[in-house]
């Protein structure tokens, strides 16, 4: 469900500002659905590590031998994990490092834009994944956004390539480049949904829907609800421990997550 003059997954900025917390069709914003991209909606590993490699080779002038563990990790925090394991030294002053991911980041939106034309040829969208965006979206009183490690121009390009970027506000979402930890950043975006909707969202009404340990434990720490699904690196024993709500194999029974959806957001407004 889109956002009243919503386009392409962000308003409309010739459209009217939302006013009395209303959605397309008519029904009270009152819950917030918040999606993880990359092994939750869609596999586009390949050309990601392309273009982290060629982004780190053109900031710090030295080859990405080693790339460490992403699941559940940031760009920027990938980035730096990766300066440590690949031994490159620089300017450990905040002022420095802040510069430096700066340049990254920019680099990254650049390298991984070039490789737009091999995200649908060298990656994949997940078994139910548009079926399931659709559906949940389509639930009384939801918006949707994105809640990812990437950086924000990475992200609309993954949504782009596969479809799935109408069924989003873009401008709700957390990123890659956010200096938030996921937890703070789960609070940030329902903050904005509820100053960009004029709407009251309660934390119970707030979900989550990821693949990672990590992502999950974000959710606890934020207090908000959570679907994880198994088909990222985390195993679903791994995603019931870290304490989710509900646990999928996978996307490819919509009505199944439309359901969990509904039942943990199913938490009517208070006006």
């Amino acid at each position: 469900m889109l956002a009243t003059g919503a386009v392409g997954g962000t308003l409309n900025p010739t459209k009217p500002w939302p006013t009395g917390a209303c959605s397309t069709g008519g029904s009270i914003i009152y819950r917030l659905i918040l999606w993880n991209i990359d092994l939750t909606l869609v596999d586009v590993v390949r050309v990601s590590r392309e273009a982290y490699a060629e982004a780190f080779r053109r900031v710090t002038g030295k080859p990405l031998v080693a790339l460490p563990q992403q699941a559940g990790r940031s760009d920027s925090e990938i980035f730096f994990e990766s300066l440590a394991i690949n031994d490159v030294v620089t300017d450990s002053s905040e002022h420095a490092s802040q510069e430096l991911l700066a340049r990254y980041t920019a680099e990254l939106a650049d390298a991984f834009g070039a490789r737009r034309d091999l995200l649908t040829r060298n990656g994949r969208l997940l078994p139910g994944a548009l079926a399931a965006v659709r559906a949940t979206g389509e639930l009384p009183g939801a918006v949707q956004s994105v809640l990812t490690g990437t950086i924000r121009p990475n992200a609309a390009e993954k949504l782009r390539a596969f479809g799935l970027a109408d069924y989003f506000d873009l401008d709700i979402g957390g990123y890659g480049s956010d200096v938030y930890p996921k937890g703070s950043q789960l609070l940030r975006c329902r903050g904005l949904a509820e100053q960009r909707y004029q709407a009251p969202i309660t934390l119970a009404a707030t979900m989550y829907i990821a693949d990672s340990s990590r992502d999950v434990e974000a959710a606890r720490i934020a207090g908000v609800r959570c679907v994880a699904v198994a088909s990222g690196r985390s195993t679903a024993a791994d995603l019931r421990a870290a304490g989710a709500d509900v646990v999928l194999q996978d996307l490819s029974d919509t009505a199944e997550v439309a359901a969990a959806a509904d039942r943990l957001t199913g938490v009517a407004a208070t006006h």
